[in-house]
């Protein structure tokens, strides 16, 4: 395994990451313990979940296995404190089911979420808690003092951001450095071969100032690896069909032209193309981690492999060839309200 440093803390995370959004939704909690255990025997130390994340009970079950298998100190635990905070048991499409206060970055709702997070995680702490999309109603200077409480509590060893633009990661970091706040450490956003965007400002940003970046959907939600055939049909199990809504806004004709093109030259080369989209976003400029997000135990295996590869120069002209760097062709941001550019169809919110 490859490891490498995130952002300028020191600490070594691997070069893949193992995301766990579909732990129960629809992973049932056997097979994602199998997950979780299989990835860390192959050298994974980074784990990333969201306290959204079915509930919460992604976080159970990370908390769970963990514990049964008594590697937590073997690895590190990126969570996040949503937008949108849901309560376990309860359709976050409701809004009489909560409260006011249980959205959005505030100091209430932070705290509150991070021990919500300890508890479901059966641990003592939080190696990286992420803010996960922006509050733009909400000071940073008020997000900042919190989380930056929390590390001084020793709740949390780092901190970092989700799918923020990159003047807002600028200007997080400015005020941590002006006030003293802990620092963000790492950005996560969308990023595939489908979706560049983040390469005109954010990925440079990221490397002048010593942010990791961590991404997330770098199989284009399986549009990459050949998962879909129709942009108005999709296949049973896939995202689009079982969560619909800005899931399946993702799925474009123009990507699964792409998607077959980036098809062929993965066949070529002697990969899948799974293999190839992880691989492509392993190598770029100032990536530390792809999330790899396996539904099954059958989907993990042949990514392992990826750790140990490099780019050819010449898949990498060809990858460039189908979508040219800076620029887009479907929709990742589609959740982001600041991303004001829209590709192939209207606005969406998540």
């Amino acid at each position: 395994m490859d490891y490498r440093v995130l952002g300028r803390t020191g600490v070594k995370v691997s070069c893949l990451c193992l995301g766990t959004d579909n732990f129960a939704n629809p992973t049932p909690e056997g097979e994602a313990a199998q997950i979780l255990n299989l990835a860390i025997d192959a050298g994974i130390n980074l784990i990333d979940t969201g306290d959204i994340y079915a509930d919460g009970e992604g976080e159970r079950i990370i908390g769970r296995t963990l514990k049964a298998n008594g590697r937590r100190d073997l690895v590190i635990i990126a969570t996040k404190v949503d937008h949108g905070m849901r309560r376990p048991g309860y359709s976050s499409d409701d809004p009489s089911l909560f409260g006011p206060n249980h959205r959005g970055h505030s100091r209430l709702n932070i705290i509150r979420a991070c021990e919500n997070s300890l508890r479901r995680l059966q641990t003592d702490h939080i190696d990286l808690y992420q803010v996960h999309r922006p509050s733009p109603d909400i000071p940073v200077d008020e997000t900042l003092s919190a989380l930056n409480d929390l590390v001084r509590q020793g709740k949390v060893r780092y901190i970092g951001c989700s799918t923020h633009s990159a003047w807002s990661v600028m200007e997080a970091v400015m005020v941590s450095e002006l006030k003293g706040y802990a620092r963000y450490v790492s950005e996560q956003p969308p990023y595939n071969l489908l979706d560049r965007r983040i390469e005109n400002e954010l990925i440079p940003m990221c490397q002048k100032h010593g942010l990791g970046v961590i991404t997330w959907a770098p199989m284009a939600m399986g549009v990459l690896a050949g998962r879909y055939r129709d942009a108005g049909r999709y296949p049973k199990e896939s995202r689009a069909a079982l969560r619909g809504g800005f899931y399946a806004d993702r799925v474009t004709a123009r990507g699964i032209k792409v998607g077959r093109q980036f098809s062929k030259l993965a066949k070529e080369a002697g990969l899948t193309p799974a293999q190839l989209a992880i691989l492509w976003n392993k190598e770029q400029p100032g990536i530390t981690a792809p999330l790899i997000g396996p539904r099954t135990v059958e989907q993990l295996e042949p990514l392992l492999p990826v750790k140990g590869m490099s780019l050819d120069d010449s898949l990498r002209a060809a990858c460039d060839e189908l979508v040219p760097p800076g620029s887009v062709v479907a929709d990742f941001h589609n959740t982001a309200d600041w991303m004001k550019m829209r590709v192939d169809g209207p606005r969406q919110r998540g």
